[in-house]
């Protein structure tokens, strides 16, 4: 067995101003109660909430601050993400850091939630990193995962858990319950889905097993949500099948079929049907567009940041970690 303690934190996150205080409060707490906690994960937007004019460089003050916060409590951390600017362009961004407080990686958020999520562009890179002696994990942002190519991927670099911290306050959240569930079931591996509360969030975080199972699911209200996970659980799975019968890894491995809808030899006359990617209006309004000019600040002075480790490079999984 290998043991790997992670607690999810649903908090309530303010829409004007910053929840770092909070979220620190929340780390000492679980690190107190719960001394088997390694890692404490946030939801979507957690710290600085979903006002783009809060948008700052990465590194920069609010990932420096979650640095000292790792290395104090000697925790790894997943702080949820922020709006990152560089170069003139926003990302949703989340940062990896480990107990020493050193960024591992950054995973900037792939499938913004268009038409809403306005400004934000997309990110391009993939972000798995290992934990030595414990496994493979990988990171996507809340509309990432209606996208099931994301999550594949990430399975297909190695990563046994999937860190999916959202910001859903909108009523389809009991949707994306089931997608949550059904990604660790197709991908035999652990599924985090942590959302905030409150103002930006209605809760309901959900935490799945390889094996499709809830292991929990949260009510629409704060709550810390500590679980001990067993990555020996994930190969067993994967050697002999979801339950002992569907081997959905294996068969997609081995599939002879070219998908040709994700090339341009595949007619997308249908898709480009549908029309462009707008919010819904009254008649007689003129549609919003999905993309216009948000201002954000100038950075600001960017305190010495905590030295950052090696990346971890996207490589194939390492067979050793099917070891004991």
């Amino acid at each position: 067995m290998v043991p790997f303690g992670i607690a999810g934190v649903q908090m309530n996150v303010s829409f004007t101003h910053d929840n770092l205080a909070a979220m620190e409060q929340r780390i000492a707490s679980i690190a107190h109660r719960f001394p088997w906690v390694q890692l404490v994960m946030f939801s979507e937007l957690s710290a600085l909430g979903p006002d783009p004019a809060k948008a700052e460089p990465i590194p920069g003050p609010t990932e420096n601050r979650f640095c000292e916060m790792a290395h104090r409590y000697g925790l790894w951390l997943l702080p949820g993400s922020i709006f990152e600017i560089d170069n003139g362009l926003m990302y949703n961004t989340a940062s990896v850091i480990n107990p020493l407080g050193q960024v591992v990686g950054r995973y900037r958020k792939m499938f913004p939630f268009r038409p809403y999520e306005v400004g934000v562009t997309s990110g391009s890179e993939f972000l798995v990193f290992d934990i030595p002696d414990i496994g493979r994990f990988g990171v996507s942002i809340c509309y990432d995962m209606w996208f099931p190519e994301t999550t594949r991927t990430l399975v297909s670099m190695g990563a046994e858990v999937i860190l999916h911290p959202t910001m859903t306050d909108t009523i389809d959240r009991d949707v994306e319950l089931p997608i949550a569930r059904a990604s660790a079931a197709i991908n035999q591996c652990y599924m985090f889905d942590i959302n905030g509360s409150g103002e930006c969030g209605n809760g309901h975080s959900i935490i799945v097993g390889p094996s499709g199972y809830v292991i929990h699911q949260a009510g629409s209200s704060e709550e810390i949500m500590p679980v001990e996970i067993n990555l020996e659980r994930v190969r067993r799975e994967r050697e002999t099948g979801i339950r002992a019968l569907g081997q959905p890894l294996k068969s997609f491995r081995d599939h002879q079929h070219d998908f040709a809808v994700y090339t341009d030899k595949f007619d997308h006359s249908y898709l480009n049907s549908l029309g462009p990617l707008t919010k819904a209006v009254r008649p007689g309004l003129v549609p919003a567009v999905s993309h216009v000019e948000i201002p954000v600040p100038a950075a600001a002075p960017i305190a010495a940041a905590v030295p950052a480790a090696p990346a971890i490079p996207a490589v194939p999984y390492d067979e050793s970690l099917k070891s004991g």
